[in-house]
C-alpha cells in the first residue's frame, strides 16, 4: 500500500517540473524570432531609405556650413571696409597735418612780417602742433586655406561680431579732436593777425593823413617832395600773389612807407626853435610900423628878444649858403634846407659856420647881436619858400603838432 502510493506522486512531480522548461524555451525562441524580425525590418528599412536619409543629412550639414561661410564672408567684407575707412581716415589726417604744418609756417612768416612792420624785433613763435601717432589698423581677417571648408565655432563668431571700439579707433577719434582743435586755434591766430595788420594799416593811414595835412598847413604842396626817391633799394620785380593777407600786407606797407616818407619830409622842415628856452617876440611877421621911418612896411621875419652872444641854432638840417654881412640884415647866415626852403638868421654878432658847411638841426650858426638895421640885441629869423618870405610862426607851431 505504501509503495504503490509513492510511485504515482514521483511521476506527477516530473510532469510538473517539465512544463516550466518547455515554456522557457518557447519564450527564448519567440524573443529570438522577434529580434530577427526587427533586425530584418531595420535592415530592410535601411536598405530601402538609406540614400534619402543620407541626402537629407548631407543637405542639412551643407546648409549649416554655407551659412557659416556666408556670415564669415560678410564679416570679412565689413572688416575690409572698416580697414579701408581707417586707412582713408589716416590718409586724411596726414593731409590735414601737412596742411596744418604749411599753415603754421605761413603764419610764422606773417608774424615776422607783422613784427617787422610794428618795429618789434622780438621773435614771436606760434605753438607747434604735436599729434600722437594713430595705432596701426587691424589686420584683415585671414581666410581658410585654399580648397578647405571653414567650420567656425560659435565662440569665434561671437568674438568677431562684437561691436566694441578698438584702441585704434579710439586713438583715431582722439587725433581727430586734436587736429580739429589745432585748426580752430590756427583760425583764431589768423584772425588775430588780420586784426593787428588792420590796426597797423589804420594807424599808418591816419598818421600819413595828419602829416600830409600838416605839410599843407605850412603852405607846402606835398607833391614837391614826391620826386625824392629812396636810395640803396632794388631787386627783381616779383608780382604779389592773390593771397588776401599778402594784399593787405602790401597795403599796410604802402601806408607805412607813405607815413615814413612824410615823417622824413616833416623832419627836414624848419620847425625847431632858433633860440633855447621860451621865445619872446618883439615884432611879428607882416606889416608893421618901421622903427626907423615910423611908416608901415613889410617885416619879412619875426624878431625874438635875446641877449648878445646867445647862440642861434639851425632849425633844420641843410647847407649854409651865406655867412656874411648883408646890408640891413647885418651879419646874416642863410641855410638852404632843400625843396625851396630857406631860413635866415640876421643881426648876428658873430658867425659859427662857413658857406658850404652842412649843419644838423640844433647846430649853432652864430651869436645874437645887433648888427645892421637894428635898434637893439635880438634875433631876426626868416623862413622862405621858393624865395618868398612866409610867417615862421606856422612852422614853429607845427613842432607842437609833431
Amino acid at each position: 500500500m505504501s509503495s504503490s502510493s509513492r510511485k504515482p506522486s514521483s511521476t506527477a512531480n516530473r510532469v510538473v517540473s517539465a512544463t516550466p522548461a518547455s515554456t522557457l524555451r518557447s519564450r527564448l525562441l519567440a524573443g529570438a524570432l522577434a529580434a530577427a524580425v526587427a533586425w530584418a525590418g531595420g535592415a530592410t528599412y535601411y536598405l530601402v531609405f538609406h540614400d534619402e536619409v543620407l541626402a537629407r543629412f548631407v543637405s542639412q550639414q551643407s546648409a549649416i556650413q554655407y551659412g557659416y561661410e556666408e556670415r564669415i564672408g560678410t564679416l570679412r567684407l565689413q572688416l575690409d571696409r572698416v580697414t579701408m575707412e581707417q586707412t582713408a581716415s589716416r590718409d586724411g589726417l596726414a593731409q590735414r597735418m601737412a596742411e596744418l604744418a604749411r599753415r603754421q609756417a605761413a603764419m610764422e612768416a606773417r608774424q615776422a612780417a607783422i613784427a617787422s612792420l610794428a618795429g618789434d624785433t622780438a621773435p614771436v613763435a606760434l605753438p607747434t602742433p604735436v599729434i600722437e601717432a594713430t595705432e596701426p589698423a587691424p589686420r584683415a581677417l585671414s581666410g581658410p586655406p585654399s580648397g578647405a571648408k571653414p567650420f567656425p565655432t560659435p565662440d569665434a563668431l561671437r568674438l568677431r561680431t562684437e561691436a566694441e571700439p578698438s584702441p585704434g579707433r579710439q586713438s583715431a577719434r582722439v587725433v581727430e579732436g586734436q587736429v580739429a582743435a589745432l585748426e580752430q586755434r590756427l583760425d583764431g591766430l589768423a584772425e588775430a593777425q588780420s586784426r593787428v595788420l588792420a590796426t597797423l594799416g589804420l594807424r599808418a593811414g591816419k598818421g600819413a593823413q595828419r602829416l600830409r595835412g600838416l605839410v599843407a598847413r605850412l603852405g607846402l604842396d606835398p607833391a614837391r617832395f614826391e620826386h625824392e626817391r629812396p636810395t640803396g633799394i632794388g631787386g627783381p620785380l616779383v608780382p604779389l600773389s592773390g593771397d588776401a593777407f599778402a594784399l593787405s600786407l602790401s597795403e599796410v606797407q604802402r601806408s607805412l612807407a607813405e607815413e615814413a616818407r612824410l615823417r622824413r619830409i616833416t623832419a627836414a622842415l624848419p620847425v625847431r626853435r632858433p633860440l633855447s628856452g621860451e621865445i619872446s617876440l618883439s615884432s611879428n611877421f607882416g606889416a608893421r610900423l618901421d622903427p626907423f621911418t615910423r611908416g608901415y612896411a613889410m617885416h619879412t621875419g619875426m624878431d625874438m628878444r635875446a641877449e648878445t652872444g646867445e647862440p642861434a641854432r639851425a632849425t633844420a638840417a641843410g647847407r649854409v649858403t651865406v655867412a656874411d654881412y648883408n646890408g640891413g640884415y647885418g651879419n646874416m647866415v642863410e641855410v638852404d634846407h632843400g625843396h625851396g626852403l630857406v631860413t635866415r638868421y640876421a643881426h648876428l654878432s658873430a658867425f659859427d659856420v662857413t658857406p658850404g658847411q652842412w649843419v644838423e638841426p640844433g647846430t649853432v650858426v652864430g651869436r645874437v647881436g645887433s648888427t645892421g638895421r637894428s635898434t637893439g640885441s635880438h634875433l631876426h629869423y626868416e623862413t622862405r619858400i621858393d624865395g618868398e618870405p612866409v610867417d615862421p610862426v606856422r612852422f614853429l607851431r607845427a613842432a607842437d603838432a609833431l
